[in-house]
């Protein structure tokens, strides 16, 4: 599970957010993917699957069983299947990026560092590398190596995850105090996704803590009003609606959150009437 050190993201109550944050990291669906501007060696058209050697199916097929391990949390055995297909491509730019994110979620970020630059090496430009690079550097406070990574990325016209970069950028933003960009990052993430709820909630949040009111209420009633809705999101909703003197509509959530969530910090914290946390 990803968390941020502020307690931007909050993502323990419900399992479908889950996949959502995966997709921070550039996970869901890597294995698979392909860049835009991936030509075929041998002419100008985009590489297919029959394009693939012999070699390089079965190390794909390792790094999907690699790539669905590391989903369910089950990092060492994603590391042997990891092991296995770089054994038999050692030139697979996928794997590479994958152990990268595999050392971050270890914490080891000097390996994880030299896998996302093997994996840049070996597909010069590539965004979700740069992406991946952009989000480590963000785990070690280095802000400025971390926007110019996020701004790379973007930079390709041929990058079809670009709600998800400025997504992650936005929350590194956050991280390093700088909330008006944050906001401009998250609302650009929300143009291109509006449904993502990590996207929601922290844009919610950001204006929250802005003291934009009525557009933070905006942003989290939207949420609130989804499958999306969990302990931490009711929570936030509860506080602004607080702030605006809205007593029925935070009482209705306060309802919700007492019944959906009993035994949740965000409960603990309501009914000790704890507005700060």
């Amino acid at each position: 599970m990803v968390n941020t050190k502020n307690g931007i993201i909050f993502c323990r109550s419900l399992m479908l957010w889950m996949m959502v944050l995966l997709a921070i990291l550039g996970i869901v669906g890597c294995a698979g993917s392909m860049p835009a501007n991936e030509m075929n060696d041998q002419g100008g058209d985009l590489k297919t699957d029959s394009d693939e050697s012999v070699v390089r199916k079965r190390a794909r097929i390792r790094l999907e069983l690699a790539v669905a391990y590391f989903q369910q949390g089950k990092t060492t055995i994603a590391l042997d299947e990891l092991k296995q297909a770089l054994a038999v491509d050692p030139n697979f730019s996928d794997a590479h990026n994958l152990r990268g994110l595999i050392f971050m979620r270890l914490n080891d970020y000097s390996v994880a560092k030299e896998s996302f630059h093997k994996a840049l090496e070996l597909r010069p430009g590539d965004a979700n590398v740069l992406h991946n690079l952009g989000w480590l550097a963000c785990q070690q406070a280095l802000y400025a190596q971390s926007f110019k990574f996020f701004s790379q990325a973007l930079a390709d016209t041929h990058y079809t995850d670009r709600a998800k970069t400025w997504m992650t950028q936005g929350l590194c933003q956050v991280r390093a105090g700088a909330l008006k960009a944050a906001e401009a990052s998250l609302l650009k993430a929300y143009e291109y996704d509006a449904a993502n709820p990590v996207t929601g909630y922290n844009l919610a949040r950001v204006l929250f803590l802005k003291k934009d009111n009525v557009r933070a209420q905006f942003y989290i009633r939207r949420l609130n009003n989804s499958e999306w809705a969990n302990a931490e999101s009711l929570w936030l909703g509860i506080k602004i609606e607080r702030r605006m003197d809205n007593t029925e509509a935070m009482l209705q959530l306060a309802a919700q959150l007492e019944k959906r969530f009993s035994q949740s910090p965000q409960t603990a914290a309501y009914r000790r009437g704890a507005w700060n946390e």
